[in-house]
């Protein structure tokens, strides 16, 4: 896949020190590797039931990351108050903390506070121990081409909540935005009353 970055508190930086390299690389290496044809033939299991790409993406990125021994749907906290999707990272290995954010744009605060909740010390006895984060989402380009609802939020949206919210996120985060693809974009058709993503090749 292709991508455009934007380090955070030096992120780019920190990702390549020892304690974070290995993990950094590999997540970077997954990301490069995953090719169009995956993301088309994954697409095409859900067989019309997705108007988007978001759920191919997920779930490829989630074969290859677990198949590495990234933890998904990881808990930040032990307390059992606190479960369910709101208090999960989407992946999480070493010290780094993944969330991949194709949900609503009314959502991004709260994706760039899970990194944090993840890395920082709380009151709530945690069940995970960061120290940086890597975001991952869809560039405006792409959440055209690739079929996504016009509410999703996008890289640059995350980008724009940085300067209103840096003070309150104190750990690094490395914004990962997914490019469209070259040979093939999501034209929506109608059927019935839902919408389905049908796969063009350019």
């Amino acid at each position: 896949m292709i991508f455009v970055e934007h380090s955070f508190r030096h992120a780019s930086v920190i990702l390549r020190e020892s304690e974070f390299q290995q993990e950094s690389e590999e997540l970077m290496g997954i990301l490069r590797g995953i090719t169009e044809q995956e993301i088309i033939a994954q697409h095409e299991t859900y067989r019309g039931a997705q108007k988007s790409l978001s759920r191919a993406i997920n779930d490829t990125l989630k074969r290859h990351l677990t198949d590495r021994g990234w933890a998904a749907e990881s808990p930040i906290f032990q307390d059992t108050q606190y479960e369910g999707d709101k208090w999960r990272l989407d992946f999480a290995k070493g010290l780094i903390s993944v969330e991949v954010a194709f949900n609503h744009g009314e959502a991004t605060a709260w994706n760039l506070l899970k990194p944090v909740l993840a890395s920082e010390l709380n009151h709530v006895q945690k069940a995970i121990q960061t120290q940086a984060g890597v975001i991952i989402t869809c560039t405006e380009a792409l959440k055209g081409e690739g079929g996504f609802d016009s509410a999703v939020g996008t890289y640059e949206k995350f980008i724009d909540y940085l300067k209103p919210l840096g003070s309150v996120l104190t750990v690094p985060i490395l914004f990962i935005g997914l490019e469209p693809f070259d040979t093939f974009r999501i034209q929506h058709r109608k059927v019935g009353n839902k919408l389905t993503g049908d796969v063009v090749m350019k």
